[in-house]
Order: C-alpha cells, then structure tokens, then sequence
C-alpha cells in the first residue's frame, strides 16, 4: 500500500507524518505512543493527541473503561475536519449506535447517533458519530531521524455538547475512551494497521505512558525481556450486562491482609447476569471503592494488622476514613512498611500485589491514610480498582486472547513508568 508522508511545523520542531485510512492496512512504527499526565487538581489522567484540520494538540482525559473517544467540537476547527457518519452506514452499525430520524443540518443526511458520557460526573447526552483525522506520536527503539506521528484519516469519534466538559481537568476537551468496543481507540488502530489488538498503560503522580503495541512481537517487543517476563497474567472477565460492555473486569476470588484471609461474600466478587457486582480497573476513580460490607470487613482486618505492627491511629481526614501518624513507619523501596494487600485473582497462586506506596496516601507531613474508600450498599460494581492503586504498575490488555498482563510494582525493580519503555516518550505537543 502507498502511504503518504508529510512533516508538520509544531513549535520550532519538524513532525514527520506518516498517513493511515482506516479502510486500509499499513504497519508503521513499533509502537503509538500517548504521554500521560496527573492533573493535581482533578486527579485525572490527561494526554494529548493532534486533532483536526489543520492539527493541533487537543487535551484528553483518559477513560479506561470508556467506549470511544468524545470530544467538544464546538472549536473552530470542527466544520472542516469532522464529517458527519450517515445512519444507515456500516461505520454506524459497527458503532451499535442508537438512531433518530433527525436531520443533519450540514449534510441532509439523518443522524447517527450515540451516547457519549462523562463517567466522572456520570452525565451523558446525545451526541453524533463523526469521523475525522487524528495523529498519535510513533514511537520505536531505533533513532530516529526527528519526531514521527501516524495519522489516521477516518477515525471515527462522537460531537458531544460542550456542558459534558463539567468535571473534567482544566484544558481537556473531551475523554479518550480505551474500552472494549470496536470505536474504541485501541480497536481502531489494531483494526487499521491489521495488527493484535493490545495497549499497555503504566499510570504515574508524575510522567505516565500509554502504547499501542504494534511490533512484530506484541508480547514484550516495547519493553525490556526482564519486565515482559516478570507480568502475571489473569483472564479478563465477560461482563453480560448490556450497558457495561466496554468496562474491564477481572476475576477476584478473595482478599487478604499480612496472609489472612478476609471472610467476604463471594456472591458480590463475581459478575452476575446482569453485569452487576464483580471487579473492574478504573481511570476515574481516584481511589479503589468497595461496596460497604467488603469494605468493612476489609477496614476491620486492616486495624488488626496495623495495631499488630504498632502504627498509630489518628482522626480521619476526608475522604478517607482510616488515618496513620507517619510517626515511626519506615519507608522503603515501595513506600511505607505498612500491611501487605493481595488481591487473590485464578487461583492463590496468582495474585496482585499492593504495597504501602500503592496503598497509603500521604495527606500531610505527619499523617498517611488508607487510600480506599467505602463504595455504599448496592453499587453496580463490588469493588472499583482506582487510580491510585494502579499507579507504577505495568498493565498490559491484550484484547485478541481477553488477557490483562500485569507487573508487580516499578519501584521494587528501581524503575518508572518512562524507563522501561525503550523510546521517548515526550508529549508530543513539546517535540
């Protein structure tokens, strides 16, 4: 296949572009690389992609869970970039969209329309499937010879109306929805490029990544052979509810605390038939929730394992319940020498790890707390996996086999999220 290859003027660099349709299959660098960042305000992870015509950097909040990516197109540059999806197209039923018989003012053609939702605030509104033109930062392990992007000329993404931006960090002007839908972000790339559809994501409170694995070898060809042969691998659950479809589960069988072994109701750690229960990875939840009598549970074995390592009880400082004088807890490579957390997934065998700097939340100088909150009776899912939690720990989601691949904390192997990718991960608006 021809591709087209053009250079882009962003600040006082030179951006090479290599351009993709996504009717076509073409197998660019080894991997698309997105920057990620920790708004403080917000607490929400935010990258940048380009956008439009002509391109410029859009800001984003990452949606792990979420089914597409949605932007604000009130901007200016939304008229001439996006091209409305005519309702009756395969492009909108392969989005399973909802249809209205309205009319499109710009083209006479009726609508195809979607739901987008921002999942922070949970408010959602129609919003209308359109394609347009994106570039991602490629990257791979070679030099360069300057800054290289893939664009791709008919991503398809949905207009929301401008008050779904309510909630989100200062400057973003929509979500970029990573879910397993088939317009999602990762699933329109694999479907491009003819790759295996798998992304790995390693958040951080500093400089996080995102990358669409699209080398030769997709199992560890991003990262080096020590930390591709040290991830666990669990089975990503099939939730059969109808509304939940995009969301990533994993199969937790039971919970312990320093080896003990929380007595839980099992029934609430498995997805029902409707989709309710269970444990899903979350971006936009700040800190994991539990339903409340898990999280009881889990908060009385927790004191019992603190007491029994002489941590001190302080008052509580919102939003969290269970606080600690800093006093006298050691810190080590992984943060504060506090009870160990594992989360039991297949089998006692394989289990997910959380130790202090992934579960103690520094507030202030002289008090840590407990960095899960009480999720209330009844919610849709058990126990929501936060942010916070999956901090500086490599997930890899491997969609094709439904596996999610997972690595013990970086900093007990002296690493970050930046340094075990082997290219550079920059933010593309700054090279």
């Amino acid at each position: 296949m021809a591709c087209t290859f053009q250079f882009l003027l962003l600040g006082s660099s030179f951006l090479y572009l290599t351009f993709v349709s996504l009717a076509q299959t073409f197998h660019s660098a080894n991997a698309l690389v997105f920057p990620i960042t920790k708004d403080v305000n917000t607490l929400q992870y935010v990258t940048t992609i380009l956008h439009g015509t002509p391109l410029v950097p859009i800001k984003l909040v990452v949606d792990l869970c979420g089914p597409f990516l949605w932007t604000d197109c009130a901007s200016r540059y939304a008229s001439s970039s996006s091209r409305p999806v005519p309702y009756r197209s395969i492009k909108c039923l392969t989005a399973k969209a909802h249809v209205v018989g309205s009319k499109n003012c710009l083209s006479g053609a009726q609508k195809c329309e979607i739901f987008p939702e921002n999942r922070i605030v949970r408010l959602g509104a129609r919003g209308e499937l359109v394609e347009g033109t994106i570039a991602i930062q490629s990257g791979d392990d070679s030099k360069a010879a300057g800054p290289t992007a893939t664009v791709f000329q008919q991503f398809l993404f949905s207009c929301a109306p401008t008050f779904l931006l309510n909630g989100v960090a200062s400057g973003a002007k929509g979500m970029l929805g990573l879910g397993r839908t088939r317009i999602s972000l990762p699933s329109q790339i694999s479907s491009a490029l003819g790759t295996h559809p798998i992304f790995t994501i390693c958040l951080s409170s500093s400089e996080g990544i995102m990358v669409s694995d699209q080398g030769p070898d997709h199992h560890g060809s991003i990262f080096g052979p020590e930390i591709s042969r040290s991830l666990t691998y669990t089975p990503l659950v099939t939730n059969q509810g109808d509304n939940m479809l995009s969301e990533y589960f994993v199969g937790i069988k039971s919970i312990s605390i320093e080896g003990k072994r929380l007595s839980l109701n099992a029934s609430l750690l498995s997805l029902d038939g409707e989709g309710v229960g269970g444990t899903k990875l979350s971006t936009i939840v700040p800190y994991t929730t539990m339903e409340s009598t898990i999280y009881a549970t889990f908060i009385e074995a927790y004191i019992k394992a603190a007491s029994s390592m002489n941590m001190i009880r302080v008052a509580s400082v919102a939003p969290f319940r269970l606080c600690f004088s800093s006093k006298g807890i050691e810190s080590g490579q992984s943060g504060p020498k506090v009870p160990v957390i594992d989360l039991m997934l297949q089998s006692e065998m394989v289990k997910w790890r959380i130790l202090g700097g992934n579960s103690m939340v520094r507030v202030n100088n002289e008090v840590m707390c407990l960095g899960f909150l009480d999720g209330g009776l009844n919610p849709r899912t058990s126990i929501a996996l936060g942010g916070y939690q999956l901090e500086d720990t490599l997930l890899q989601f491997d969609l094709g086999s439904s596996m999610l691949g997972f690595s013990q904390s970086l900093s007990m192997m002296q690493g970050s999220c930046n340094s075990v990718f082997k290219f550079d991960s920059r933010p593309i608006e700054s090279l």
